[in-house]
């Protein structure tokens, strides 16, 4: 499906704009009057529905001049954040509000109008570094979300800058979940606690009073689950500690937005979002920040623990959504499609000649696709005529035979392949 906004005086203008620009099969998304006069109308319409692009003037009879060049039209930066925007699978009253946020701007940066977009609808809050104390951070989240990974980064970044580290791990229950943690924090030589009730941890952070950075490792929770959350609620009201939620990208928008308000309730403010290397629709994180109203701070984009993590910002989570090569796309059906005829060929030539001899015509240039357009220089490449038959050796080899009528109906017969005189 592609969106698209449209802009004008009157609501009447607006629609003879989609229609001459989606066709009379594009839907009505939304509507709404501008703060400065007009109206505001965004569209919808299958691909396959879109009207037929106009055709070239290349036609059979302009063989002899080249096709015109095409103007090449301007970047529509609300069209190429819709089409980002649907790619990812935004929710459509997300999406919306989005696109108008981005259209508004005066820029042709289409990176740079979405991470204003994102900027003016969410907040990003990155994690401390470890410079300054800070209250203890617990790492929750659902099973196998990558919180124990998570807890081994945010230890590396610390210990990298010289600061004091404490690591509690009450993931006690999980077959393995304290060996993991262990082997992380014995290579950066740190010291691992590890508790099982409300009582043990609030003595681990009684130890780590004046520890620059604690962080708390917690057992995977089902959200869904009401004994697990007040187990979890139980334990973070060991201390004055702050839930960091870690989620995985990648995830069903409602499923993930339904966790996200669970974990809401017991505390959670911040939301770390990983395996951003592995997921290509980032919808699901816009949907959980959105219905749950978190910020955004981190994210893990790899598995390996010295590669560590990327503090999120509205420009750097615009670039994820519309790398750098698909910026270009905004210019879509740019260039007509080169048709055979344009190149001089001709459909009824191509009968014609399957019997003669091999095409002696050059090889056309690549088409690099829809855009590819041939040089204003570029010579018509007229079909070679077909060789003439050799004559027959058996009438030069008798000159004493005079030639009858008939032998020279028969060989005018044969010099010419489309005559159809019978002798």
């Amino acid at each position: 499906m592609r969106l698209k906004s449209f802009h004008a005086k009157t609501m009447s203008d607006a629609m003879r704009m989609v229609r001459q620009s989606l066709g009379d099969d594009a839907i009505i998304v939304a509507t709404r009057e501008e703060e400065g006069g007009g109206v505001r109308v965004t569209a919808a319409v299958e691909e396959d529905d879109l009207p037929p692009a106009p055709a070239s003037g290349s036609a059979r009879g302009g063989r002899g001049r080249a096709p015109a060049k095409p103007v090449e039209p301007e970047i529509d930066v609300g069209e190429v954040v819709a089409d980002a925007l649907q790619r990812h699978g935004v929710p459509a009253s997300l999406a919306e509000q989005l696109i108008d946020a981005a259209s508004g701007l005066d820029t042709e940066d289409p990176r740079l109008a979405l991470g204003s977009a994102l900027d003016s609808y969410f907040t990003f809050n990155p994690l401390p570094d470890g410079r300054s104390p800070v209250k203890p951070l617990a790492l929750v989240g659902p099973p196998g979300s990558g919180k124990t990974l998570v807890a081994a980064k945010l230890a590396a970044r610390a210990v990298f800058r010289k600061c004091s580290v404490g690591v509690i791990t009450t993931d006690t229950v999980r077959a393995g979940g304290v060996d993991q943690l262990a082997a992380f924090t014995r290579l950066m030589k740190l010291k691992l606690a590890t508790v099982e009730d409300p009582d043990a941890l609030a003595g681990a952070f009684e130890v780590h009073r004046r520890t620059d950075l604690v962080l708390v490792d917690t057992a995977g929770r089902n959200p869904f689950d009401a004994e697990d959350m007040q187990d979890l609620r139980a334990m973070l009201s060991a201390g004055e500690v702050e839930p960091i939620l870690v989620l995985p990208a990648g995830l069903d928008a409602l499923e993930a937005a339904d966790m996200a308000m669970a974990f809401k309730a017991v505390g959670v403010r911040r939301m770390l979002v990983t395996r951003l290397d592995i997921a290509r629709r980032l919808g699901s994180v816009l949907a959980i920040a959105a219905r749950a109203r978190l910020s955004f701070c981190d994210a893990s984009i790899s598995s390996k623990v010295a590669e560590g993590l990327t503090a999120l910002n509205p420009l750097a989570l615009a670039r994820m959504m519309i790398p750098a090569e698909e910026k270009a796309p905004a210019v879509k059906e740019s260039a007509p499609r080169r048709s055979a005829r344009s190149t001089g060929w001709d459909e009824d030539d191509d009968e014609g000649h399957q019997d003669h001899e091999p095409d002696r015509t050059p090889e056309r240039k690549p088409s690099f696709g829809r855009g590819y357009e041939p040089e204003d220089e570029e010579p018509e490449i007229e079909p070679a005529p077909p060789p003439p038959p050799p004559r027959r050796a058996a009438a030069a080899a008798k000159p004493t035979k005079p030639a009858t009528a008939k032998p020279a109906t028969k060989a005018k017969a044969a010099s010419s392949p489309s005559s159809r005189t019978l002798p």
